[in-house]
């Protein structure tokens, strides 16, 4: 597997990303993975080799690039911190699906266009966490160009305000897989049928997958305690027959 930096302008600044390909000559489907919220880090580069190993480039955007360089978090007490808390959530609510969005039609046209090997013109994406938030987001930001849509344990795709990102299900065009963690209050029961009737009114294709006893966070290995080994090896033959049926269709 290979890596490199990329990077793209934009209307206020340069984004920022990191491309994963495999060896060899291509061409490979792309697919663009967003971070939770602890940002770009060493477990999720392991996790994008899952995807390089079946045969896909792989982008991942920092989508923290307008708020400048942090310190990494140290998972284990970034919630039970408070000035922990605080910054990491301060970095959240900066982030906006709408530039996320023109960040990675930016990176995938500018910066790593000129390479045959990697097939960028429609593209799956994956999330966890708050990156599940914005892999569904970005679907319905960019309906003609994402083909799929992987979000796991995502939050906050069920809100009271007028852009919450259910009431966008109407947008996308491409599938939708949701992998939703059984005790997970970011996706209560309530916000599942929420979701299930607007994407079913909407005539999307989708699957909304609850795994049982499953907790947020369970499919990135680094989430200490929350981990679960048995639901992370199912969610990733989920992802692989999804991004399978329709990237190399």
């Amino acid at each position: 597997m290979s890596e490199k930096r990329v990077e793209a302008h934009v209307d206020d600044g340069t984004a920022e990303a990191r491309i994963f390909t495999p060896e060899g000559d291509g061409p490979w489907p792309l697919v663009v993975f967003y971070m939770d919220a602890f940002g770009l880090r060493p477990a999720l580069a392991d996790m994008a080799s899952r995807l390089v190993d079946a045969g896909y480039a792989v982008l991942q955007p920092n989508v923290y690039w307008r708020s400048g360089p942090f310190e990494p978090f140290d998972l284990a007490k970034t919630f039970t911190d408070p000035s922990e808390r605080e910054r990491i959530m301060n970095l959240m609510h900066a982030v906006d699906v709408r530039r996320v969005a023109s960040d990675t039609v930016a990176l995938v046209d500018e910066a790593i266009r000129d390479d045959p090997r990697v097939h960028g013109d429609r593209f799956g994406c994956v999330g966890y966490c708050m990156g599940g938030r914005l892999a569904f987001g970005v679907a319905a930001e960019l309906p003609d160009r994402v083909a799929v849509s992987a979000s796991i344990h995502p939050g906050g795709l069920v809100t009271d305000q007028l852009d919450s990102p259910h009431l966008r299900a109407g947008r996308i065009n491409g599938r939708v897989y949701l992998g939703i963690a059984d005790e997970d209050r970011g996706c209560t029961s309530e916000h599942q049928r929420e979701l299930e009737k607007a994407l079913t009114d909407a005539g999307v294709r989708h699957t909304l997958e609850l795994y049982e006893g499953a907790r947020h966070g369970f499919a990135v290995p680094d989430h200490a305690g929350v981990y679960d080994e048995e639901a992370a090896a199912r969610h990733w033959e989920r992802v692989l027959d999804l991004f399978g049926s329709e990237l190399h269709a």
